[in-house]
Protein backbone atom coordinates (compact mmCIF):
# COMPACT_ATOMS: atom_id res chain seq x y z
CA UNK A 1 0.00 0.00 0.00
CA UNK A 2 1.53 3.33 -1.18
CA UNK A 3 2.08 5.63 1.52
CA UNK A 4 0.93 8.96 1.82
CA UNK A 5 2.52 12.19 0.63
CA UNK A 6 2.62 15.35 2.88
CA UNK A 7 4.39 17.34 -0.17
CA UNK A 8 5.09 16.25 -3.41
CA UNK A 9 7.37 17.98 -6.02
CA UNK A 10 7.61 18.33 -10.18
CA UNK A 11 10.78 19.74 -12.03
CA UNK A 12 10.07 22.77 -9.45
CA UNK A 13 12.51 25.66 -11.08
CA UNK A 14 12.81 29.31 -9.32
CA UNK A 15 15.03 32.24 -11.64
CA UNK A 16 15.72 35.87 -10.77
CA UNK A 17 16.27 37.27 -13.89
CA UNK A 18 19.15 35.77 -15.35
CA UNK A 19 20.10 33.35 -12.46
CA UNK A 20 18.86 30.11 -11.84
CA UNK A 21 18.13 29.45 -7.51
CA UNK A 22 16.47 26.25 -8.14
CA UNK A 23 17.02 23.85 -11.25
CA UNK A 24 13.99 21.70 -12.15
CA UNK A 25 14.46 19.40 -8.60
CA UNK A 26 11.84 16.83 -7.93
CA UNK A 27 11.37 14.76 -4.55
CA UNK A 28 8.69 13.32 -2.18
CA UNK A 29 7.95 13.65 1.49
CA UNK A 30 5.80 10.82 2.69
CA UNK A 31 3.33 11.66 5.78
CA UNK A 32 5.86 11.35 9.62
CA UNK A 33 9.29 11.69 7.39
CA UNK A 34 12.07 13.80 8.05
CA UNK A 35 13.18 15.02 4.58
CA UNK A 36 16.91 16.73 4.59
CA UNK A 37 17.74 19.06 1.71
CA UNK A 38 21.29 19.37 2.46
CA UNK A 39 24.05 21.46 0.25
CA UNK A 40 26.31 24.33 1.03
CA UNK A 41 25.08 28.52 1.26
CA UNK A 42 24.22 29.57 -1.91
CA UNK A 43 23.07 25.72 -2.84
CA UNK A 44 19.35 26.88 -3.41
CA UNK A 45 17.91 25.25 -0.14
CA UNK A 46 16.01 28.26 0.96
CA UNK A 47 14.59 29.33 -2.11
CA UNK A 48 13.15 25.83 -2.33
CA UNK A 49 11.46 26.31 1.05
CA UNK A 50 10.25 29.91 0.72
CA UNK A 51 8.53 28.27 -2.44
CA UNK A 52 6.94 25.37 -1.15
CA UNK A 53 5.72 27.64 2.42
CA UNK A 54 3.75 29.79 -0.39
CA UNK A 55 5.85 32.75 -0.01
CA UNK A 56 7.64 32.48 -3.24
CA UNK A 57 6.35 31.87 -6.92
CA UNK A 58 7.87 28.50 -9.50
CA UNK A 59 8.84 30.32 -12.81
CA UNK A 60 8.48 26.68 -13.58
CA UNK A 61 6.97 23.06 -12.59
CA UNK A 62 4.64 22.24 -9.87
CA UNK A 63 4.32 21.49 -5.92
CA UNK A 64 2.28 20.57 -3.61
CA UNK A 65 2.18 20.65 0.16
CA UNK A 66 -0.54 18.87 2.52
CA UNK A 67 -1.90 18.55 -1.24
CA UNK A 68 -2.49 21.98 -1.60
CA UNK A 69 -0.83 23.62 -4.90
CA UNK A 70 2.19 26.28 -3.52
CA UNK A 71 0.92 28.72 -6.75
CA UNK A 72 -2.23 28.45 -6.45
CA UNK A 73 -3.31 28.10 -3.44
CA UNK A 74 -0.44 29.63 -1.32
CA UNK A 75 -3.10 31.00 1.56
CA UNK A 76 -3.94 27.24 2.66
CA UNK A 77 -0.41 26.19 2.73
CA UNK A 78 0.66 28.92 5.26
CA UNK A 79 -1.95 28.19 7.63
CA UNK A 80 -1.81 24.42 7.73
CA UNK A 81 1.81 24.58 8.11
CA UNK A 82 4.74 25.29 10.58
CA UNK A 83 7.72 26.92 9.46
CA UNK A 84 10.72 28.04 11.57
CA UNK A 85 13.01 30.45 9.36
CA UNK A 86 16.93 30.70 10.05
CA UNK A 87 16.19 34.34 11.81
CA UNK A 88 13.91 32.96 14.65
CA UNK A 89 10.62 34.94 14.03
CA UNK A 90 10.23 36.05 17.32
CA UNK A 91 9.63 39.41 19.51
CA UNK A 92 12.62 39.90 21.27
CA UNK A 93 10.25 42.73 23.54
CA UNK A 94 8.09 40.15 24.59
CA UNK A 95 8.22 37.22 27.84
CA UNK A 96 9.05 33.41 26.32
CA UNK A 97 5.19 33.48 27.67
CA UNK A 98 3.98 36.29 25.50
CA UNK A 99 5.34 35.34 22.12
CA UNK A 100 3.81 32.04 22.65
CA UNK A 101 0.25 33.38 23.52
CA UNK A 102 0.91 36.07 20.54
CA UNK A 103 1.33 33.29 18.06
CA UNK A 104 -1.50 31.26 19.68
CA UNK A 105 -3.88 33.96 18.71
CA UNK A 106 -2.43 34.66 14.62
CA UNK A 107 -3.01 31.28 14.18
CA UNK A 108 -6.54 31.81 15.66
CA UNK A 109 -6.46 28.82 18.72
CA UNK A 110 -9.57 28.89 20.06
CA UNK A 111 -9.44 31.06 23.37
CA UNK A 112 -10.03 28.21 25.99
CA UNK A 113 -7.51 25.92 24.15
CA UNK A 114 -4.31 28.48 24.35
CA UNK A 115 -3.45 28.17 28.13
CA UNK A 116 -3.52 24.43 28.11
CA UNK A 117 -1.44 24.51 24.29
CA UNK A 118 1.07 26.89 25.97
CA UNK A 119 1.37 24.84 29.15
CA UNK A 120 1.94 21.57 26.78
CA UNK A 121 4.56 23.50 24.55
CA UNK A 122 6.69 25.18 27.38
CA UNK A 123 6.88 21.05 28.95
CA UNK A 124 7.85 19.57 25.56
CA UNK A 125 10.69 22.95 24.42
CA UNK A 126 11.94 22.17 28.12
CA UNK A 127 11.15 26.38 28.74
CA UNK A 128 9.81 25.49 32.21
CA UNK A 129 11.37 28.58 34.69
CA UNK A 130 11.97 30.97 31.70
CA UNK A 131 8.27 31.61 30.83
CA UNK A 132 8.66 35.23 32.02
CA UNK A 133 12.08 35.81 30.50
CA UNK A 134 12.58 38.52 27.81
CA UNK A 135 13.07 36.98 24.41
CA UNK A 136 16.03 38.90 23.73
CA UNK A 137 17.59 37.92 27.38
CA UNK A 138 18.15 34.35 26.04
CA UNK A 139 20.59 32.40 24.93
CA UNK A 140 20.70 31.15 21.42
CA UNK A 141 19.73 27.64 22.26
CA UNK A 142 16.31 28.99 24.36
CA UNK A 143 15.58 30.62 21.61
CA UNK A 144 15.70 28.25 19.10
CA UNK A 145 13.31 25.63 21.48
CA UNK A 146 11.23 28.81 21.56
CA UNK A 147 10.98 29.29 18.07
CA UNK A 148 9.98 25.62 17.58
CA UNK A 149 7.32 26.26 19.78
CA UNK A 150 5.73 29.19 18.58
CA UNK A 151 6.18 26.99 14.90
CA UNK A 152 3.99 24.67 16.01
CA UNK A 153 1.64 26.27 18.16
CA UNK A 154 -1.19 25.51 15.99
CA UNK A 155 -0.13 21.55 15.71
CA UNK A 156 0.37 21.70 12.22
CA UNK A 157 0.91 18.52 10.68
CA UNK A 158 3.91 19.47 8.39
CA UNK A 159 6.84 21.39 9.23
CA UNK A 160 9.41 23.22 7.65
CA UNK A 161 12.66 24.45 9.42
CA UNK A 162 15.34 26.68 7.48
CA UNK A 163 18.69 25.81 9.12
CA UNK A 164 17.12 25.43 12.60
CA UNK A 165 20.09 24.56 14.73
CA UNK A 166 22.86 27.75 12.46
CA UNK A 167 24.65 29.02 15.70
CA UNK A 168 23.77 26.42 18.09
CA UNK A 169 26.18 24.38 20.22
CA UNK A 170 26.44 20.00 19.46
CA UNK A 171 24.50 19.44 22.67
CA UNK A 172 21.71 21.57 21.91
CA UNK A 173 21.36 20.60 18.61
CA UNK A 174 21.20 17.38 19.63
CA UNK A 175 18.48 17.95 21.44
CA UNK A 176 16.60 20.30 19.18
CA UNK A 177 16.83 16.76 16.69
CA UNK A 178 15.24 14.23 19.58
CA UNK A 179 11.99 17.13 19.57
CA UNK A 180 11.65 16.80 15.73
CA UNK A 181 12.17 12.96 16.36
CA UNK A 182 9.28 13.03 18.75
CA UNK A 183 7.30 15.03 16.37
CA UNK A 184 7.89 12.96 13.73
CA UNK A 185 7.11 9.69 15.25
CA UNK A 186 3.32 11.44 16.23
CA UNK A 187 2.56 11.90 12.42
CA UNK A 188 4.21 15.60 11.65
CA UNK A 189 6.07 15.36 8.28
CA UNK A 190 9.46 17.36 8.40
CA UNK A 191 11.23 19.19 5.84
CA UNK A 192 14.92 20.72 6.90
CA UNK A 193 17.72 22.91 5.10
CA UNK A 194 21.03 21.89 6.66
CA UNK A 195 24.54 22.22 5.54
CA UNK A 196 25.72 20.08 8.84
CA UNK A 197 26.46 16.47 7.70
CA UNK A 198 26.17 14.58 10.83
CA UNK A 199 22.40 16.69 11.43
CA UNK A 200 21.69 15.19 7.68
CA UNK A 201 21.95 11.46 9.81
CA UNK A 202 18.98 12.06 11.45
CA UNK A 203 16.69 12.50 8.18
CA UNK A 204 14.95 9.70 6.61
CA UNK A 205 15.85 10.58 3.31
CA UNK A 206 18.20 13.13 1.92
CA UNK A 207 18.52 15.74 -1.33
CA UNK A 208 22.15 16.79 -2.06
CA UNK A 209 21.76 19.95 -3.34
CA UNK A 210 24.79 21.80 -5.21
CA UNK A 211 24.52 24.57 -7.49
CA UNK A 212 20.86 25.15 -7.82
CA UNK A 213 19.79 20.90 -8.40
CA UNK A 214 19.57 17.98 -6.49
CA UNK A 215 22.26 15.94 -7.35
CA UNK A 216 21.79 12.83 -5.29
CA UNK A 217 18.63 11.71 -3.05
CA UNK A 218 18.25 8.77 -0.86
CA UNK A 219 18.50 7.52 2.86
CA UNK A 220 21.74 8.01 4.87
CA UNK A 221 22.69 4.73 3.96
CA UNK A 222 22.49 3.95 0.46
CA UNK A 223 23.57 6.85 -0.22
CA UNK A 224 27.32 5.96 1.56
CA UNK A 225 26.97 2.30 0.00
CA UNK A 226 26.59 3.80 -3.33
CA UNK A 227 29.56 5.63 -3.20
CA UNK A 228 31.85 4.62 -6.20
CA UNK A 229 35.82 4.26 -5.28
CA UNK A 230 37.41 2.86 -2.17
CA UNK A 231 37.86 5.16 0.62
CA UNK A 232 41.12 5.33 2.80
CA UNK A 233 42.62 7.78 5.75
CA UNK A 234 45.72 9.37 5.76
CA UNK A 235 47.14 10.45 8.92
CA UNK A 236 50.68 12.08 8.00
CA UNK A 237 52.94 14.48 8.00
CA UNK A 238 52.67 17.39 6.42
CA UNK A 239 49.08 16.83 5.55
CA UNK A 240 49.02 19.98 3.07
CA UNK A 241 51.96 18.88 0.75
CA UNK A 242 50.18 14.70 0.74
CA UNK A 243 46.73 16.40 -0.04
CA UNK A 244 48.96 17.57 -3.21
CA UNK A 245 51.13 14.84 -3.73
CA UNK A 246 48.32 12.17 -3.97
CA UNK A 247 45.78 14.61 -6.13
CA UNK A 248 48.48 14.22 -8.97
CA UNK A 249 47.85 10.95 -8.75
CA UNK A 250 46.01 8.80 -11.77
CA UNK A 251 44.74 6.40 -9.68
CA UNK A 252 43.02 9.48 -7.20
CA UNK A 253 39.77 10.39 -7.69
CA UNK A 254 39.30 12.85 -4.80
CA UNK A 255 41.47 13.82 -1.32
CA UNK A 256 39.72 15.96 1.26
CA UNK A 257 40.68 17.15 4.07
CA UNK A 258 39.54 15.89 7.37
CA UNK A 259 41.29 18.14 10.10
CA UNK A 260 44.79 17.01 10.12
CA UNK A 261 43.31 13.64 8.44
CA UNK A 262 43.19 12.98 4.69
CA UNK A 263 40.58 11.32 2.96
CA UNK A 264 42.08 9.57 0.09
CA UNK A 265 38.87 7.86 -2.48
CA UNK A 266 41.11 5.90 -5.17
CA UNK A 267 39.30 4.77 -8.36
CA UNK A 268 40.63 1.15 -8.41
CA UNK A 269 40.96 -1.31 -5.54
CA UNK A 270 43.78 -1.60 -3.84
CA UNK A 271 45.45 -1.81 -0.61
CA UNK A 272 47.43 1.00 1.58
CA UNK A 273 50.94 -0.02 -0.12
CA UNK A 274 49.85 2.19 -3.26
CA UNK A 275 49.76 5.43 -0.94
CA UNK A 276 52.46 4.38 1.33
CA UNK A 277 54.69 3.96 -1.66
CA UNK A 278 53.98 7.45 -3.02
CA UNK A 279 53.98 9.48 -0.14
CA UNK A 280 57.48 7.93 1.36
CA UNK A 281 59.12 8.35 -1.99
CA UNK A 282 58.23 11.83 -1.60
CA UNK A 283 59.40 11.94 2.01
CA UNK A 284 55.90 12.18 3.52
CA UNK A 285 56.47 10.47 6.82
CA UNK A 286 53.40 8.12 7.11
CA UNK A 287 51.79 7.49 10.85
CA UNK A 288 48.94 5.30 9.50
CA UNK A 289 46.72 4.53 6.56
CA UNK A 290 43.44 2.77 6.37
CA UNK A 291 40.17 1.44 4.78
CA UNK A 292 37.25 3.08 6.07
CA UNK A 293 33.79 3.88 5.39
CA UNK A 294 32.24 7.10 4.31
CA UNK A 295 30.75 9.12 5.48
CA UNK A 296 27.84 11.46 4.16
CA UNK A 297 30.81 14.33 3.71
CA UNK A 298 32.85 12.35 1.84
CA UNK A 299 30.02 11.56 -0.70
CA UNK A 300 28.95 15.08 -0.81
CA UNK A 301 32.83 15.53 -1.92
CA UNK A 302 32.55 13.22 -4.17
CA UNK A 303 29.02 13.81 -5.87
CA UNK A 304 30.45 17.60 -6.05
CA UNK A 305 34.11 16.79 -7.80
CA UNK A 306 31.86 14.54 -9.98
CA UNK A 307 29.51 17.50 -10.96
CA UNK A 308 32.36 19.85 -11.41
CA UNK A 309 34.17 17.80 -13.63
CA UNK A 310 30.94 16.53 -15.50
CA UNK A 311 30.10 20.94 -16.36
CA UNK A 312 34.04 21.23 -16.89
CA UNK A 313 33.94 18.63 -19.85
CA UNK A 314 30.72 19.64 -21.30
CA UNK A 315 32.36 23.71 -21.34
CA UNK A 316 35.36 22.62 -23.16
CA UNK A 317 32.53 20.56 -25.67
Amino acid sequence: MKRENSVEVHQLTRNFGDFTAVDHISFEIPKGEIFGLLGPNGAGKTTTIRMLCGLLKPTEGKASVLGFDVADQSEQVKRNIGYMSQKFSLYNDLTVYENLWFYANLYGIQKERIKERIEELIEMAGLGGHEKQLTHNLSGAWRQRLALACAIVHEPPMLFLDEPTAGVDPVSRREFWEMIYTMAGQGVSVLATTHYMDEAEFCNVIGMMYRSRLIALNDPDTLKNNMQGYLFEVDCISPGSAELILKSMAEVKDVAAHGVLLHVLLSIESDKELILKVLTENQIQVTRIEKVLPSLEDVFVSLVDQENRQQLRAGIE
